[in-house]
């Protein structure tokens, strides 16, 4: 167990807390522990490639914690009508997608890595500042931001439908080429 693994594990106990802060109207409280979220996932990034401490675990639970809090804002935030349902199905829908996938090559034995494309990198952070205007906007309620957001939410949709069609492109690569390598056919 290392500093980076430890931060990652911190945002995934911090979830739930957010998720009771959100539901209780307190988005001041949330915003803090989203802003903690985002510092901590930079520097846990950051510590484990300039001190050489990648691990294996790290490199699933660091994209866990951040589906996780990323999931649970679009959900709870749709369910509070803060924003609008529809970018919440796009959001998830795309998550359930690639987990589809993965479950898919898992089952077919098909070797992958998980590490997340460019396109996915550019989702997530559009996605977090998107969720991140959200909690500042209804934090400081003069909606301000309102207008912008809505650019944002546009941006996220456009961003993460690529990424689901960018993952759903390589997996079926990846299976096609597994099946014809292998002269494994199985349906």
């Amino acid at each position: 167990m290392n500093l980076p693994n430890i931060l990652t594990i911190s945002r995934i106990f911090l979830v739930p807390v957010f998720i009771i802060f959100l539901i209780n109207h307190m988005s001041f409280h949330a915003l803090l522990i989203f802003i903690y979220a985002g510092i901590s996932d930079g520097l846990d990034g950051f510590i484990a490639r300039y001190f050489n401490q990648k691990t294996l675990i790290g490199a699933y639970l660091d994209p866990l914690a951040d589906k996780l809090l990323i999931t649970s804002s679009f959900i709870c935030l749709a369910i509070l009508e803060i924003i609008p349902g529809w970018i919440s199905v796009i959001v998830i829908s795309r998550d359930i997608l690639i987990l589809s996938g993965i479950i898919i090559l898992y089952m077919w034995d098909v070797p992958f890595e998980v590490k997340p494309s460019f396109v996915s990198k550019c989702t997530t952070t559009i996605q977090l500042v998107t969720v991140f205007l959200v909690l500042v906007n209804v934090t400081l309620t003069q909606h301000f931001l309102q207008h912008f957001i809505i650019y944002c939410y546009v941006l996220t949709a456009g961003f993460s439908i690529i990424s689901g069609f960018h993952y759903t492109y390589k997996g079926l690569n990846l299976l096609q080429a597994y099946t014809e390598e292998s002269g494994n056919n199985k349906r």
